[in-house]
């Protein structure tokens, strides 16, 4: 464990940190594109690191499953040659969805998740009749908050159900705003005292999936230390990170560092002040090679 008592690097290429690792994993949503456009350099990087033969693995906490997340890479503009494979929430999501298909199941979230109940045999009902919550998402991000789902959350937590959280992101940035993600509405469950099962970044299963992958994708094992990961979440993929064993980089997206703001040395100081999980090897205002 270490804390930000000294300068994190400040990196306006990655082309030389490349030649330490074998396989990337790198966050989509705030490193690849921000909901709305694709970040050209970053797909530059990762197809630039896969043409000297690096494996890259996108590791995205979107709770849908990979297919889907893929037809909305190619919706925005992300190159197919940036990456090798997609390991999303979703897919981690509905192992556990399965286990549970004898519950009626109240889903929280919108209609373009529902890809992770398909031919699972789900068994949806209201929030009247649930015994168990999976939440996605917001029904409508572009206008709701957590607060709107106060009397919901109260009535799941007088039954004491379990909520399954299938985005442990807080908040995104889409375009040039925040939206809030699942994560916001189990943190408010928690804060009930209701239970919440996570699935995706920061937690190890997510990572033990990923890594499998690289070892499938190469046909060998990698050391953990020949693995980089990208992100843009202190909280999810830079904590997730250390607590896999990974070392990584942080993305400098709106969910931390102002936009407008001067990013350096001092700027990350402060970032990661009092921070209590390994911190990253170095920082980048957006992944360039």
């Amino acid at each position: 464990m270490s804390t930000a008592n000294a300068p994190i690097p400040v990196l306006t290429s990655v082309s030389d940190l490349a030649t330490t690792s074998e396989a990337w994993l790198v966050d989509v949503w705030g490193v690849i594109h921000n909901g709305v456009a694709a970040f050209e350099s970053s797909g530059n990087a990762c197809a630039a690191y896969r043409q000297q033969g690096g494996y890259v693995v996108l590791l995205t906490n979107a709770p849908r499953p990979a297919e889907a997340v893929v037809e909305q890479l190619d919706r925005i503009g992300v190159r197919r040659d940036a990456y090798d494979a997609v390991l999303t929430s979703g897919d981690v999501t509905r192992g556990l969805v399965k286990a549970w298909s004898d519950k009626p199941l109240c889903h929280i979230g919108p209609q373009r998740d529902l890809g992770i109940f398909e031919d699972l045999g789900t068994k949806f009902t209201t929030t009247l009749d649930a015994e168990i919550v999976v939440c996605t998402g917001l029904m409508d991000d572009e206008t709701e908050t957590p607060d709107d789902y106060a009397s919901t959350l109260a009535g799941f937590k007088r039954r004491n159900l379990v909520m399954l959280c299938a985005n442990p992101d807080l908040k995104v940035e889409r375009g040039d705003r925040m939206v809030y993600c699942a994560g916001a509405i189990a943190q408010a469950y928690e804060q009930l005292g209701g239970e919440v099962v996570y699935s995706g970044k920061p937690y190890l299963p997510i990572y033990d999936l990923a890594l499998g992958m690289i070892r499938d994708g190469l046909g060998r094992d990698v050391p953990k230390d020949r693995v980089l990961a990208f992100g843009d979440g202190l909280l999810t993929d830079i904590k997730g990170a250390s607590a896999a064993g990974i070392r990584s980089l942080f993305i400098a997206s709106g969910i931390h560092v102002p936009r407008a703001s001067e990013f350096d040395e001092a700027m990350l100081l402060d970032v990661f002040g009092g921070y209590e999980h390994t911190l990253p090897v170095a920082g980048m205002r957006a992944l360039t090679w």
